[in-house]
């Protein structure tokens, strides 16, 4: 069988987002198995240069407000063995010619990596978190044992989303003062986002929007991801757990 044409074919489906190792976990699932060092060899002869994630920088949040703290509640809770067990949330900034910045609010559950809630809007508001907040919680309805882990922007202690959180049941955690690695699942996934999406500036919200719907579907329900057995969160969920 020749391989090569496969290799070029998932590279570019994946528009040079899967380097060896995800290119060798894809091959394996249609049956063809293949080293590493093949794979290498076959990408090198191609010419397929794949986009090299940038180093995880932490940052940390301003979060001088007066409306509360949480205490961080996973220092010493176990990692998630299941779904709906701790959801982590954040904001991050996109850049847009026309306004200059946009904001993207999103919650990803910290065991599948699936992102269960998603917000883009024009201003970083309370409204953007409890919107994403309430599209988490109706596609999963979790359970009452769902830790919900942020960093302690403002954002996170506004009187609705505390209600929202508490009618649901869910127990609020935020990170330490000053400690930007408390939330670094997050941090990490918004540097995967913005590297292979190769962001650099969108030339309206709408196509902004457009990018990062097709951008998390893809990441959803397509992407393998390394740390949860070369699977996508939703094959991952189904396959390891059923969802509820």
């Amino acid at each position: 069988m020749q391989v090569l044409p496969i290799v070029i074919e998932i590279f570019q489906h994946h528009r040079r987002r899967y380097g060896k190792r995800r290119i060798v976990a894809d091959l394996a699932k249609q049956g063809i198995h293949c080293g590493h060092e093949r794979i290498a060899k076959l990408m090198k002869i191609a010419s397929l240069l794949a986009i090299q994630p940038k180093s995880f920088k932490p940052r940390t949040t301003e979060s001088r407000h007066r409306l509360g703290y949480n205490e961080n509640l996973l220092l010493h809770h176990p990692e998630p063995s299941a779904i709906d067990q701790i959801w982590v949330g954040d904001i991050t900034y996109i850049p847009i010619a026309v306004h200059r910045f946009g904001y993207l609010s999103t919650l990803m559950d910290r065991y599948s990596r699936r992102i269960v809630g998603w917000t883009f809007g024009l201003d970083m508001g309370e409204h953007l978190v409890v919107d994403s907040l309430r599209k988490a919680i109706t596609s999963r309805q979790p359970s009452s044992e769902l830790i919900h882990h942020t960093d302690r922007g403002g954002q996170y202690a506004g009187r609705t989303y505390r209600e929202i959180l508490k009618r649901a049941a869910i127990r609020q955690s935020m990170s330490r003062a000053g400690d930007c690695y408390d939330n670094a699942f997050m941090e990490s996934c918004y540097g995967t986002i913005k590297t292979e999406l190769q962001m650099t500036e969108y030339k309206s919200c709408e196509e902004a929007i457009r990018e990062l719907t097709d951008f998390i579907n893809y990441y959803n329900f397509e992407r393998l991801h390394s740390s949860i057995r070369y699977l996508s969160p939703s094959h991952f969920e189904a396959t390891v757990l059923p969802l509820k």
